[in-house]
């Protein structure tokens, strides 16, 4: 038998170490290749990186463009070289294009890698850094429709609220309005009242995404989804006779101003927004699916979404007792629900489903409009499957058609919605919400609306969402 010589140990060792060190350096040079594609622009652009606003140093900060032209934000020179970032439309998209002194928030934020990044002839930036000059940065196009924006604006007024539109299909945000608002030409100054403690409108929080409410009685999509995914083939036999007010022991449930709704089947009373059937129709749930779901439809977790925003909660889980169970059905308890959690869920179900993640940055172009690059649709998951979003849409369809959505019925398009009316507090009156889209049968649009202590989601909050289906279809 043969030996193994001193020699060939030594021999193998050295060649195992090289194999080792060649893997680590693939793993390696793999890796940084990954870091540059993906990784890179995220590490880049994280708000902490101070060192990227070194590069305003040598660079002008781009501009930014709603989808139909418009310039959203821009630099301005002075004569003594001092620069002034300007925003030609006030407080209209103070929230989503944010601002970039005091910190920057928004697209100001998001797209800031880009806004210093330049891409002008590479001769032209290089005399201009050999003489001092500053070269332009790129220019931003994002997804927003400036008529839409005023729109949405102009419906909601000078009441406290949110209005969100984006396409089902793409994830396209459209228009994205938060009110009250602040001027962002006049941040600087008026930035110790902004945040004062004294001060409590809130101005500077986008309640399209930050802001947490009720859901009311849009979250019987949830309690709907629930109850047909357990029972598939006899759902629809649900009835129930309403009298406007529901008892289940110590405790009863009124429905909205104490409406009797008389016999009910499950999609009249879906239609309705029947309190009284979803308290009674939450009771036979699954507690721990239902808490399954909740999940699945982003509650309680991370949304792909680019802008800061708050989480919407879900708490109810199984063990809960009696009146949880009948607040929670009804969409009131201890669920919170941010306006643009509500869109994403209608989306979904738009279209057919799939979740598509929103985005609002269209492409970046050069100074002198030559493309750098453009953002293309991403999916965000399955929220449910495509027989149940067809389910949920049908009945949110009847809900315009024969129940407390008739605010935006219409003969030029259709739509497909729910309303709601969230108490959140004894003695203030109701925040109003609508979500839905258009055309019912073949989503082009996605629209929710919440107007805070305004009452009834179907004559305040819909109105609103009207107001942009209608300013959509004639463009």
């Amino acid at each position: 038998m043969k030996k193994k010589t001193p020699d060939s140990s030594a021999n193998r060792s050295i060649l195992l170490m090289t194999y080792l060190m060649a893997g680590l350096f693939v793993c390696m040079m793999g890796y940084f290749g990954y870091f540059l594609q993906v990784r890179g622009e995220n590490v880049i652009n994280n708000s902490y990186n101070s060192r990227l606003d070194r590069f305003a140093d040598r660079i002008i900060r781009g501009q930014i463009f709603s989808s139909d032209g418009r310039v959203l934000a821009y630099t301005e020179k002075g004569e003594d070289g001092s620069e002034r970032r300007v925003y030609p439309y006030g407080s209209l998209f103070a929230h989503v294009v944010g601002y970039s002194d005091n910190g920057k928030t928004g697209l100001e934020a998001l797209a800031n890698f880009y806004l210093l990044s330049s891409h002008m002839n590479l001769v032209e930036q290089t005399v201009n850094e050999l003489s001092g000059v500053k070269n332009m940065g790129d220019n931003v196009v994002t997804t927003l429709d400036a008529g839409l924006q005023e729109t949405a604006a102009a419906a909601l007024g000078e009441r406290r609220g949110a209005v969100i539109a984006m396409e089902p299909d793409t994830g396209k945000v459209l228009a994205m309005v938060s009110y009250p608002g602040f001027d962002p030409n006049t941040l600087s100054q008026d930035w110790n009242a902004l945040i004062s403690g004294d001060n409590t409108e809130a101005q500077l929080l986008n309640r399209c995404t930050q802001g947490v409410y009720p859901p009311g009685s849009t979250f019987k999509i949830v309690t709907m989804l629930e109850y047909a995914r357990e029972n598939p083939d006899t759902w629809q036999d649900f009835v129930f006779d309403c009298d406007g007010r529901y008892e289940e022991g110590e405790y009863a449930i009124s429905c909205y101003h104490g409406t009797a709704h008389g016999h009910q089947t499950i999609a009249q009373a879906f239609a309705n927004s029947c309190n009284g059937a979803f308290a009674a129709l939450g009771q036979e749930l699954d507690l721990k699916k239902m808490n399954g779901l909740a999940g699945q439809l982003l509650f309680n977790g991370e949304l792909p979404l680019a802008l800061a925003y708050s989480k919407s909660s879900f708490t109810m889980t199984e063990g809960a007792g009696l009146w949880e169970i009948l607040q929670t059905s009804i969409g009131q308890g201890n669920t919170q629900m941010t306006p643009v959690h509500n869109a994403l869920i209608t989306a979904a179900i738009a279209n057919g489903g799939v979740l598509m993640k929103p985005y609002l940055v269209e492409r970046v172009e050069s100074a002198v409009g030559e493309e750098i690059r453009s953002f293309l649709p991403e999916t965000g998951g399955e929220l449910m499957t495509a027989r149940e979003a067809e389910v949920m849409a049908g009945l949110m369809r009847q809900v315009v058609t024969e129940g407390t959505g008739s605010a935006v019925r219409t003969d030029a398009y259709s739509v497909a919605g729910k309303t709601g009316s969230a108490e959140f507090e004894t003695g203030r009156e109701t925040h109003a919400w609508f979500t839905g889209f258009a055309p019912a049968e073949n989503p082009q649009i996605v629209v929710t609306v919440v107007v805070e202590e305004a009452g009834s989601g179907g004559q305040v909050a819909a109105p609103v969402a009207r107001s942009v289906f209608d300013a959509f279809f004639a463009r």
